[in-house]
């Protein structure tokens, strides 16, 4: 569908922007960089006092680093800019939390579970949900390779509307899993991406390196 037509007099008031970087290093892991920005379009009051248009209410950052099974060995975080200068980034930098956890196995519940609700920050919190599927497209091509050639059905069939296995473009891409509509599949019984284990995942590890810009 379209999107609904924009009205002429609209103004801007704010943008929020999720950026998530991920870079390969020369042990085998990878680094993910992933940053939150909350901007007003005009100055308002926030905190302390007046905050002026166009500079950040909010710029902070979580760096993991993580293995080619999506396990999470390092985590932390980083606060640039917040509306509570020594109050909002005071947590601890209880994203440390997220060591041992694995991104394709429960991540989500587990973010709420570790860092959620006053343990730590709303946006951050956020922040890490948008990880499990941007780590995944990172991935793709480098680390894991959906040609679909193989016993192992293609980790992304099933998954959204585009790729069901019952519809068009499995059948004209992937026509070794396409399934005619109305019969049995195995879209009931979906694996885990990759089905990586955390055996052997320590729950403490040392801290993420330092961010930098």
């Amino acid at each position: 569908m379209p999107l609904p037509p924009s009205d002429p007099s609209r103004q801007f008031r704010h943008r929020r922007t999720l950026e998530v970087q991920a870079f390969e290093r020369a042990d085998g892991l990878w680094e993910i960089d992933a940053r939150v920005t909350d901007v007003k379009g005009r100055s308002v009051f926030v905190g302390r006092g007046i905050h002026p248009a166009g500079e950040p209410v909010h710029d902070l950052m979580l760096r993991l680093v993580v293995d080619l099974n999506f396990n999470i060995l390092q985590a932390g975080s980083e606060s640039r800019s917040v509306p509570y200068p020594g109050h909002c980034e005071a947590h601890g930098d209880v994203y440390a939390r997220l060591v041992g956890l694995n991104l394709m196995q429960g991540f989500r519940h587990a973010v709420r579970e570790r860092v959620g609700g006053a343990q730590g920050c709303t946006h951050l919190t956020e922040l890490a949900t948008v990880l499990p599927t941007a780590v995944v497209q990172s991935m793709v091509g480098e680390v894991i390779h959906p040609v679909g050639d193989g016993d192992e059905k293609p980790f992304q069939l099933d998954r959204c509307h585009a790729l069901v296995t019952t519809g068009e473009v499995v059948r004209l891409h992937y026509p070794r899993w396409f399934r005619q509509p109305g019969a049995n599949n195995l879209s009931q019984n979906l694996p885990p991406v990759n089905s990586p284990s955390s055996a052997g995942v320590p729950e403490t590890a040392p801290a993420a390196p330092p961010l930098s810009s």
